[in-house]
């Protein structure tokens, strides 16, 4: 069985995302849970606690044991950009791109896949 849990029109870069969720891809829970307390990025405390929502999903829902979990499958797909303007020398422009992120967190119960 699975547990999914997802977080939808997140404002951070996908770019920046996709170098935390590589991190913790086909970890059992406590060890990706360890790697993003201490990760300084922004990103990973997006992503923990998005894990902790997976893991709660699991529990409650599917009624599987939180400590054979392991982490299937977790990627980042790009949302919309929102588009800003900051003006410039001689009347000109510059666009500026503010991404956001969908992160999709799927846990599976078991040994983790090699």
């Amino acid at each position: 069985m699975e547990a999914k849990a997802k977080a939808n029109y997140v404002r951070i870069a996908p770019r920046k995302a996709r170098a935390i969720v590589d991190l913790i891809r086909n970890k059992p829970v406590d060890d990706a849970r360890a790697i993003l307390i201490y990760n300084p990025r922004k990103a990973a405390g997006i992503v923990k606690k998005l894990l902790d929502s997976a893991v709660a999903n699991a529990q409650n829902n599917q009624e599987m044991d939180p400590d054979a979990l392991y982490v299937h499958r977790v990627f980042v797909d790009e949302g919309p950009t929102m588009k800003r303007v900051q003006p410039r020398a001689r009347g000109r422009r510059n666009l500026i791109r503010k991404r956001m992120s969908h992160i999709t967190l799927v846990l599976r119960e078991g040994k983790e896949a090699t």
